[in-house]
């Protein structure tokens, strides 16, 4: 990788996250560290608002924004077949959200591209049982709850078809056992609970704030799954 694309690909990587470390970028790009501080560097001269923050890493100053330039082929390509899982494993809200997104980094591909993609797109195809994908809407309310840190009320019926009211501070969505799961700490119950959410009947987003100050990580709750996959 020449320097131009690896400083636009640095550019692109501190876009999509909050902070970045020197090290990651350097292990990324299989770079040194003295050589991110010269890129980095080389960014701010030509107008980059690049920022650092103790124990935090670089970012890129809130305001500045830089659209896409262009997609090669195969980036296009690897759009296009992570639209057809997300088809096949995500629900209305995030399908909607996902094309809508898809569209706009469609609009910046050229004619030659736009061909290429609409021709491949009849070609690719993912095939997967109904329970995998149910008719629900839920997903993209969760992932605003989750990140957003508020109490979610919600209708569950369980196992034995029995359906209670709960009120839960939710902290991940795990895809296990061929199902989406919510995990949340369950008021009624004064702990962590794996809720099914195609038993979920029913979701309603508070927008109040957590009165637990601190969550487990939802990697360490994996770890307690009766499975591995």
């Amino acid at each position: 990788m020449n320097r131009i694309d690896r400083l636009f690909g640095i550019l692109t990587l501190l876009q999509s996250k909050k902070y970045v470390q020197a090290e990651t970028i350097a292990s990324k790009f299989n770079i040194s560290i003295r050589t991110v501080y010269r890129d980095i560097k080389a960014l701010c001269e030509q107008g980059v608002p690049v920022s650092f923050e103790q124990t935090k890493g670089y970012f890129i100053v809130n305001g500045y924004f830089l659209p896409p330039i262009s997609f090669n082929s195969d980036e296009a390509n690897a759009l296009l077949l992570i639209e057809s899982i997300v088809y096949g494993f995500s629900d209305k809200s995030i399908k909607k959200n996902y094309s809508s997104a898809l569209n706009k980094i469609k609009a910046v591909l050229n004619k030659t591209q736009k061909d290429k993609l609409e021709a491949l797109n009849n070609t690719t195809h993912l095939q997967l049982p109904s329970r995998i994908t149910p008719d629900l809407d839920y997903l993209s309310t969760l992932q605003n709850a989750i990140s957003s840190k508020q109490i979610i009320e919600i209708d569950y019926t369980n196992s034995k078809e029995l359906t209670t009211k709960r009120s839960l501070e939710p902290i991940g969505l795990v895809f296990y056992a061929l199902s989406w799961h919510l995990i949340a700490w369950c008021h009624l119950r004064s702990e962590y609970r794996d809720f099914k959410i195609s038993r979920i009947k029913a979701i309603k987003n508070t927008s109040i704030p957590f009165t637990r100050t601190a969550h487990i990580e939802l990697s360490e709750y994996i770890k307690q799954l009766p499975v591995s996959f």
